[in-house]
């Protein structure tokens, strides 16, 4: 008996499946067996670490005090220069005591320092010891994971709403060679962490939106991994808050029901390390400002201030609130004229001194950065950390400059004309563009209107980091430019042009991101950067 036309294209359709489906997993491996591979070779200053930057760096410092010392205060761990970092703050401890601290939050390290306790206690190995190995293997467990979790919903997606097989292996390709995702696995950093978080609750989203799926697990996925990319990185909050309305607008129970309640433990999580870490509810960034004003001297006592002189009223003003200054109290010139610190090692205590139109106004002192050695304060910052003064400047360097998003990866070109495409049409396919192009521009603009100090592109990366969370969005969007170019061999080549280049892009700081990418390189050698 003769196979009908149906079975026939029934086994061709399943034969092509298996097809696409080995080479899924022939990308994933190459994938993952580059980021493993480029980490066994990593290694930091002097080759005698396997941190890459002081970003890392901070990170590492909180995980092995945790550990070794068993609190969040990183001074013993910093006497070592090869573990000290420019990202700590300086602030009062449980104990009454200023200690430094990493700036950055917590719960990242405690979950890798739930890693480190595992190593430490089963294998007998410390990190101080022996930095690479354990930190090697905390590095590879913890990124190939969060790979595969970036990987995995990305061909789910293609799966279920891409067209064709160019696309789905193309957007695959794309995730695993063609962004700087994959360039910052073999580091530990909140960006891929955000990223993957973001793809997975994307996938959870669409399928709710546009499928109109009302189980359980869509909208716990949902809330727990949104809410997971804002609590680590913090512009991921417009993802978080948007999906939340989204998913509230088409399924408002089951959204009250398990979204809302699985947002809450990670936010709970979140908002506990940090209050446990800094006894204060805010992230250390958020302390970057001179305290409430405790008491105010009309008269103007810049000039013995800017002498160093302690004058008698200052003590006054806080014997008030009940604080005897010792004999050590000292004053340390801030902005001549206009802001000093008082400095007691007698009793352990700082407080901020700031010159108002109507005399002198003293502060409690909250501004965690502004320490002896800090690199952030004024005049102190070099290199792109000093700021970009041209906003304009700056906007046309994020997106098409030296870190631009499309001049280092042009792939995402294939994203403004597929959201293009999507907001052509009707229905589900119009508002996921919205929702994409929102975030887009709402992330892109927050950081273009930061004040000056913020403006530096993420300080020393290969790409504007600050943007990589959006990255399983911008893939998304791809599916309607490849499934219309799927028969046109001008098409796919241009896409093939186009992933090159960004993978070259990517690789290019393969063994560490924490470099400036290669047309700022570039551009620095030619002589057109200051």
């Amino acid at each position: 008996m003769k196979p009908t036309r149906v079975s026939r294209k029934k086994e061709a359709w399943a034969e092509a499946d298996q097809y696409r489906w080995a080479i899924y997993w022939l990308l994933i491996a190459v994938c993952l067996g580059g980021s493993i591979g480029r980490t066994l070779a990593v290694s930091g200053e002097h080759g005698r670490h396997p941190f890459l930057s002081a970003n890392d760096r901070s990170r590492w410092a909180t995980v092995r005090s945790l550990v070794d010392h068993h609190t969040f205060a990183i001074d013993d761990v910093i006497q070592d220069r090869y573990w000290d970092s420019i990202d700590k703050v300086y602030h009062l401890g449980p104990d009454g005591k200023y200690h430094y601290y990493s700036s950055k939050p917590p719960l990242m390290s405690v979950v890798l320092a739930g890693e480190y306790w595992l190593i430490k206690n089963v294998m007998g190995i410390e990190i101080a010891q022996h930095p690479f190995y354990v930190g090697r293997a905390i590095m590879i467990f913890t990124n190939s994971l969060l790979l595969l979790g970036l990987i995995w919903p990305t061909i789910l997606i293609v799966e279920r709403y891409a067209k064709s097989d160019f696309a789905r292996v193309g957007i695959v390709a794309t995730v695993c060679f063609g962004t700087f995702l994959t360039t910052y696995a073999v580091t530990i950093n909140n960006h891929l962490l955000a990223a993957t978080s973001v793809a997975i609750a994307l996938y959870c989203g669409l399928r709710v939106w546009c499928d109109g799926c009302s189980e359980a697990w869509y909208f716990l996925g949902a809330g727990f991994f949104a809410a997971c990319a804002a609590v680590n990185d913090l512009p991921a909050f417009s993802f978080f808050g948007l999906l939340g309305l989204a998913l509230l607008i088409k399924r408002p129970l089951p959204t009250l029901l398990y979204g809302i309640p699985a947002a809450i433990v990670i936010l709970a999580v979140s908002l506990g390390t940090n209050y446990i870490a800094h006894q204060s509810w805010r992230p250390p960034y958020a302390h970057r400002s001179d305290g409430p004003v405790l008491g105010k001297v009309a008269t103007k006592l810049h000039g013995p201030l800017d002498q160093q002189e302690l004058p008698a009223a200052i003590r006054e003003v806080l014997a008030e609130m009940d604080v005897v200054l010792s004999d050590e109290a000292q004053i340390i010139t801030r902005e001549t004229g206009s802001r000093w610190v008082l400095l007691d090692h007698g009793i352990d205590r700082r407080y901020a001194i700031q010159r108002t139109d109507s005399g002198i106004e003293v502060r409690d002192w909250d501004d965690w950065y502004d320490y002896d050695t800090s690199y952030w304060k004024p005049g102190v910052k070099k290199g792109v950390d000093e700021g970009e003064p041209s906003r304009a400047w700056y906007a046309f360097h994020v997106i098409l400059g030296h870190h631009g998003i499309l001049s280092l990866t042009p792939v995402w070109l294939l994203t403004i004309l597929g959201l293009g495409l999507w907001l052509g049409e009707k229905g589900a396919s119009r508002q996921v563009a919205a929702f994409i192009v929102l975030l887009t521009v709402v992330c892109v603009l927050f950081y273009i209107f930061r004040p000056l100090k913020d403006r530096n592109y993420g300080g020393m990366t290969s790409g504007f980091r600050w943007a990589f969370w959006l990255i399983p969005l911008w893939l998304t969007a791809m599916i309607p430019v490849l499934d219309r170019w799927r028969k046109w061999w001008w098409g796919q080549r241009i896409f093939a042009a186009l992933l090159l280049f960004s993978a070259i892009s990517a690789s290019y700081s393969g063994l560490n991101p924490w470099i400036h990418p290669w047309i700022y390189n570039y551009l620095g050698y030619l002589g057109w950067l200051p």
